[in-house]
């Protein structure tokens, strides 16, 4: 068993931290919101602690899921960040969907004060944490991530090392790449269903078991067919994270044309006030657009 900060306590974070508690570690969680880490520590056990340093100061592992880039900076550096409060061999993981340039910067100066830095970004959204049954996507040395993935595989359904440090946010983003294209392709074949007098339901019946068959389909063609999108992975999170992606394929010179565009469709559901809306509303951008 380890000692283990959690910096980050959404709606992923929190769960993440109950399943690592469970586990048996010794868990200390900080949030920026106080109140939310107090309430976490009186819920699980452990402790809260008021700065990400404080928190961090004599744990094996640090683990990280808060927003995006400046999120993390704020979280790592800085006298009150985690950074400072590490000890020498101590591992810092980084669950956050962020860009491989920052990883790539939080990793050096974390290896200039002999820490260990893993990228660990997850799938599986906040039904994934919450069941403990996460994909998590891994960067960073050999040593370090056999030191962290017993850690991490509390919560993890799959851990696995991709590479180097930034090689766990590439196959992030290579997931989100491949969602948005199945997001886009599912809305267009149940708005064909729908407009074409096709009942749906059985539909998804008859092709999710052969090739066209996917999570996405599984998981959210009912909430689809219904028009309700309050849930799930936010369109304005999907964004953020496909910004990176395209920034990412001009940094190696991949083309993503269907990444572009499908960014742009979700630029539209933005339009329509659905910035917090699950990624499957671009079933009802296709509605709003007829």
């Amino acid at each position: 068993m380890a000692t283990v900060a959690f910096l980050g306590l959404g709606v992923m974070g929190f769960p993440m931290a109950r399943h690592l508690a469970a586990a048996g570690h010794d868990v200390r969680v900080f949030n920026r919101t106080e109140s939310k880490a107090k309430a976490w520590a009186d819920a699980h056990g452990g402790a809260s602690a008021p700065t990400p340093r404080e928190a961090a100061e004599g744990c094996d592992f640090v683990m990280a899921c808060v927003g995006n880039d400046y999120d993390l900076r704020s979280v790592c550096l800085g006298d009150d960040g985690a950074f400072a409060g590490m000890s020498a061999g101590a591992i810092f993981v980084d669950h956050t969907t962020v860009s491989a340039k920052v990883t790539r910067e939080l990793a050096e100066i974390a290896a200039a004060k002999t820490v260990g830095y893993v990228d660990a970004p997850v799938s599986g959204g906040q039904a994934g944490a919450e069941n403990g049954v996460l994909s998590v996507m891994c960067g960073g040395s050999e040593v370090d991530f056999a030191a962290a993935e017993p850690v991490m595989q509390a919560y993890g359904k799959i851990v696995k090392r991709l590479g180097a440090v930034g090689a766990g946010q590439t196959a992030k983003m290579c997931n989100q790449i491949a969602i948005a294209g199945l997001v886009q392709g599912l809305s267009e074949a149940l708005h064909l269903a729908e407009k074409s007098g096709l009942d749906g339901e059985a539909l998804v019946d008859v092709i999710s078991g052969g090739a066209a068959g996917s999570w996405q389909m599984v998981n959210r063609h009912k909430t689809m067919l219904a028009d309700e999108y309050e849930h799930g992975f936010a369109v304005d999170w999907m964004r953020k994270d496909l910004a990176i992606c395209l920034e990412a394929g001009d940094d190696v010179g991949a083309s993503l044309p269907v990444t572009a565009l499908v960014d742009q469709f979700y630029k539209d559901v933005q339009k329509m006030g659905g910035g917090r809306w699950d990624t499957s509303s671009l079933m009802k951008r296709l509605k709003a657009f007829e």
